[in-house]
């Protein structure tokens, strides 16, 4: 008979993903005694940490009244959980025995002396090289990792090539049928077309059976020439309402925040909504700033400069900024303080998106109402937020397993035009 799998759940796992616990049908989950402590700390904080800390807590509660924690319960799917203590004795004599990660070790060490199949699941990179080291099996938690290579993540834009009748076809009606090519084409994907013989190429956007012209309507009050293909792709996006959720990745300087925020206030002014949400994860580069003075406004003020600065560029000052808040026009909201809320008829921006786990993510799109939209920014070739990396960020994640929606697009932002010195120290350092 198979031996059951034993997966020992680090801290990390069940404050990252709190359903965790339940994911591991037809194994023995086993919760390291320490990890309850660990938990335990984290249960009063704001946020996804907080509520994924009660979770758990509750659920393994309301399991004593099916049994004994420490003997282990079974569950519908056939996985059974169970509370270890750890074994001092088992941690190797280098490490300390009273580290939070070492004692969870220790259980990891003694189940595989009773000859067990263990594995050790944690979102920490450290703790799964020192796992390796002791020769006791450690993974990452991968129920919400993208399965593609990194150089396979959804750009958003497909290039072909098609014969010049074809293209003179599409200049001639705004559009052709996407049959013609013989590829998979995903809803609101943006296709550059090519010549195979003579000069010409085409830029549509696939909408339902056809490839359809690129256009974008902003307000008369704002004014914005896109600089490259890229930047007219976002700005359709951006400016079609039918679309309630746009993503772009991109390096530093490529326009990302700017085209948003014009296309936002752009909105705005038409009528088509009624306030402007400006959210982001506040993950410092670098060291820590500490404790910030002053009620939420001052407090978030530091990660917002990117929202005054493009305010500045495109006013020539920021009071225009700073009477918009006023006025309710403009709301900064903090990413944890998110839950509960429904913006309806607003265009909602979250900044640093790579920097968000699928989880706060899932929260802020939940909170969209009617008539919203909401626009998801980052570079996720720049993650500042442990536990995550280019494949299990929030915004990969969405961006791959929404690229099927005719509600969503995606565009990659591959040039930048803040400067040419910021453009080369994105490629080459």
């Amino acid at each position: 008979m198979k031996k059951r799998k034993v997966f020992v759940l680090d801290t990390s796992v069940l404050l990252y993903d709190m359903k965790s616990i339940h994911s591991f049908p037809g194994s023995d989950v086993i919760v390291p005694l320490v990890v309850l402590d660990e938990l335990d700390r984290f249960k009063d904080k704001r946020g996804l940490l907080g509520e994924s800390a009660r979770y758990v807590n509750r659920f393994l509660d309301s399991l004593r009244a099916e049994g004994n924690l420490h003997s282990g319960i079974s569950l519908e799917n056939d996985q059974s959980i169970r509370v270890e203590l750890n074994n001092t004795d088992h941690v190797p004599g280098d490490l300390d025995p009273k580290a939070g990660d070492n004692k969870i070790i220790s259980v990891g060490l003694t189940l595989m002396k009773e000859e067990k199949d263990v594995t050790v699941v944690t979102k920490d990179i450290n703790f799964r090289v020192k796992c390796d080291a002791l020769n006791l099996n450690a993974e990452d938690y991968y129920k919400d990792h993208v399965n593609i290579d990194g150089s396979q993540i959804y750009s958003g834009v497909i290039e072909l090539t098609a014969n010049k009748s074809i293209i003179d076809e599409f200049y001639q009606n705004d559009k052709i049928e996407k049959d013609i090519f013989d590829v998979e084409l995903h809803p609101n994907q943006f296709v550059v077309c090519k010549s195979s013989g003579e000069s010409g190429s085409m830029l549509g956007i696939v909408r339902g059976d056809y490839i359809k012209a690129i256009k974008y309507d902003l307000n008369e009050m704002i004014h914005v020439n896109p600089r490259n293909k890229e930047q007219k792709f976002a700005l359709s996006l951006l400016v079609n309402q039918k679309i309630k959720l746009a993503s772009m990745t991109g390096i530093a300087g490529s326009g990302k925040t700017f085209l948003t925020l014009m296309s936002a206030l752009s909105g705005m002014y038409s009528k088509n909504y009624d306030r402007i949400i400006i959210t982001r994860s506040i993950q410092p580069v670098g060291r820590e700033m500490g404790f910030l003075p002053g009620d939420i406004d001052d407090k978030m003020s530091p990660w917002i400069s990117p929202i005054v600065d493009n305010f500045r560029f495109a006013f020539n000052d920021i009071s225009y900024f700073e009477m918009l808040c006023q006025k309710g026009q403009i709301e900064i909201a903090p990413l944890a303080y998110m839950r509960g809320r429904t913006f309806n008829k607003a265009f909602i921006i979250v900044d640093e998106a790579q920097n968000a786990t699928i989880h706060e993510l899932k929260t802020v799109i939940t909170r969209v109402g009617e008539g919203s939209k909401i626009v998801l920014l980052g570079d996720v070739e720049q993650i500042d937020t442990p536990y995550i990396d280019t494949l299990s960020n929030g915004l990969t994640i969405i961006t791959e397993k929404l690229k099927d929606s005719d509600i969503t697009g995606h565009v990659t932002l591959r040039k930048g035009e803040r400067s040419a010195l910021a453009t080369l120290a994105s490629k080459v350092l």
